[in-house]
């Protein structure tokens, strides 16, 4: 079992940055993917960005060039940076963490980041 905390969400005026963490514990050393992905009211749960256990990333489009995910293994924890916030991130961020023997998914319980003047 692996359990995920989030921390880092708040409320942030446009243009404004905000940095994201999700500290594991448990079974971490079977973690392969983590990442974060974000569902905003009446919408389904997108990818925001991914990293693998040897640093490789993946951004969905919107998060290209604004956020930044990185990872340290020793203190087993993922972050997020986020800049240059739109309104339209506005919403609960899930971190995720994947193992690889067996393949599970594993989600946090949520921060909510709200962009808005």
């Amino acid at each position: 079992q692996v359990q995920l905390v989030e921390s880092g969400g708040g409320l942030v005026q446009p243009g404004g940055s905000l940095r994201l963490s999700c500290a594991a514990s448990g079974s971490t050393f079977s973690i392969s993917v983590m990442g974060w992905y974000r569902q905003a009211p009446g919408k389904q749960r997108e990818l925001v960005a991914m990293i693998t256990d040897r640093g490789s990333t993946n951004y969905a489009a919107s998060a290209k060039g604004r956020f930044t995910i990185s990872r340290d293994n020793a203190k087993k924890t993922v972050y997020l940076q986020m800049n240059s916030l739109k309104p339209e991130d506005t919403a609960v961020y899930y971190c995720n963490a994947v193992t690889a023997i067996p393949v599970n998914p594993y989600w946090g319980q949520g921060t909510q980041v709200t962009v808005s003047s």
